[in-house]
């Protein structure tokens, strides 16, 4: 089992930046992050693959890439997600979500994991 607890969330103007931060209870080679918006499916935001020798590698969504970054923190547990240059379209709740197992390149689908946290309510406001 891994347990996740996601922080960092909260309301910004369109523009701004939020980095969110996700906490797991043991090291998994892959983690991700998905939102949800109201009456929309869980999407793939960011994945990330750090089982490599030779770094980590990413995965993003075409409607992130540029603004957001995924990274390890300097505990292994540890996953962050960097949001630049938000828009009222990244509104979502926003989950944190591990892989047991390795898998590469990082997935962006939610069936490929196993765990889930609570989620972040993440709100831009035009």
């Amino acid at each position: 089992q891994v347990h996740l607890v996601e922080s960092g969330g909260g309301s910004v103007q369109a523009g701004g930046s939020l980095r969110l931060s996700c906490e797991a209870s043991r090291y998994t080679d892959n983690m991700g992050w998905f939102r949800q918006a109201p009456g929309k499916d869980r999407e793939g935001v960011a994945a990330i693959y750090t089982g490599a020798n030779d770094g980590a590698r990413t995965a993003y969504a075409d409607s992130v890439k540029g603004r957001f970054t995924i990274s390890q923190g300097n505990a292994k547990n540890t996953v962050y997600l960097q949001m630049n240059s938000l828009k009222p379209e990244d509104t979502a709740i926003y989950y944190c979500a591990a892989k047991s197992g390795a898998w590469f390149p990082p997935p962006l689908f939610k069936s490929q994991y196993n765990y889930w946290g609570q989620g972040t309510q993440v709100t831009v406001s035009s």
